[in-house]
């Protein structure tokens, strides 16, 4: 595995932990597990994908290209809710250009 994929799971793995603590604090008592479960998934999934492709030229297209990720990702789990929730769609799009952000800034493919 090269170092982008590596800390695009990592990122990914790390930001699901945030939504988890979230979406906990937004709905507390309302929330299964398996729906906790399968946000840090969807997060996780997010940094897989994103680390997959390669190091863009520019921080304008590494930011976009985080955005439309970050939406692609989000969106399967938002239509999986019946679109509900909003807000974790919403973090979903941020979470998106963040990893691809630091994915741009620290991780320099030869």
């Amino acid at each position: 595995m090269n170092k982008r994929l590596i800390y695009g799971l990592a990122l990914g793995t790390m930001l699901g932990i945030v939504c988890i603590v979230g979406a906990s604090l937004r709905m507390p008592d309302t929330l299964s597990n398996v729906y906790l479960f399968s946000f840090w998934f969807n997060r996780l999934l997010m940094g897989l994908i994103i680390g997959l492709f390669s190091r863009p030229k520019t921080l304008m297209i590494a930011s976009v290209r985080g955005l439309l990720l970050g939406a692609f990702v989000s969106f399967a789990f938002y239509s999986s809710t019946e679109f509900l929730d909003l807000m974790g769609f919403l973090a979903g799009l941020a979470y998106g250009i963040i990893i691809e952000l630091v994915l741009f800034r620290f991780v320099h493919q030869k």
